[in-house]
């Protein structure tokens, strides 16, 4: 059986276009893997799991079915869904995933991330992550009425659109000094994370061994995957608008 990883999905009420096909995604393939893994940013914005909606329910219903049908679920957060918890991971059936997780596939130990902390340039973000991951902020986050943490969510998603525009293009990706010290940190030749919305394999060289950086895609005009078996790893894209009866 294969494993299936995917990320950046930014799921919304306003892209119902995603969400069709993710749910087709869950019906069509995840219901026929050993596991998938969702590394971070599965919601475009998340202000604490009680400021869920019949939508996000309904996602966690239909990853539920999935759940109970035998595929195990993976979620780890993302830069924009760090919030989520507990009470939606029990509703969907999913495991809630420490930020740096390594899995063996094949016997390889394999390093999952969402990929942000790799991009070290980006000196005001990282400072920005920081003082809002730190979990005395969290703490006081998460006690805020639902209102006031819908208007931070929209300023925050506001400055981040803005700084993405105009950052050089080298700052917003991975450092590749921070992917080869995490990689030795870890014991790992090979890193599976998403974040940069720039899919790809890389091989690289970590302390002359041959190993391999892959990089998850977003959806957005496509949708993208991983899947990984006994035959080795493919990441392809696919079309949001595929019909139902298509795989």
């Amino acid at each position: 059986m294969s494993i299936l990883f995917i990320s950046d999905l930014h799921l919304e009420e306003g892209r119902p276009d995603i969400t069709q096909a993710f749910l087709r995604f869950l019906e069509k393939r995840a219901i026929h893997a050993e596991a998938l893994y969702i590394l971070g940013d599965f919601f475009e914005v998340w202000i604490g799991d009680d400021g869920m909606n019949e939508y996000h329910h309904s996602i966690a219903r239909a990853l539920r079915r999935v759940a109970d049908s035998g595929t195990q679920i993976f979620l780890m957060h993302g830069n924009r869904d760090f919030m989520l918890g507990r009470r939606f991971c029990r509703e969907a059936g999913c495991t809630l995933l420490k930020g740096h997780c390594v899995i063996r596939i094949q016997g390889e130990p394999v390093l999952l991330l969402h990929g942000d902390e790799l991009c070290t340039r980006d000196e005001v973000y990282q400072r920005k992550r920081r003082q809002i991951r730190n979990p005395l902020s969290l703490f006081f986050i998460r006690r805020l009425p639902l209102s006031i943490r819908r208007n931070m969510a929209r300023k925050i998603r506001e400055a981040s659109r803005m700084h993405t525009q105009e950052a050089a293009r080298e700052i917003i990706d991975v450092t590749p000094e921070a992917v080869t010290q995490t990689m030795l940190r870890h014991g790992v030749r090979v890193l599976i994370h998403g974040h940069t919305h720039r899919p790809a394999i890389h091989d690289l060289k970590i302390d002359g061994q041959p190993a391999q950086r892959i990089v998850l895609g977003d959806w957005d005009c496509r949708g993208w995957a991983l899947e990984a078996n006994e035959r080795g790893c493919r990441l392809a894209p696919f079309s949001l608008l595929e019909r139902a009866t298509e795989t």
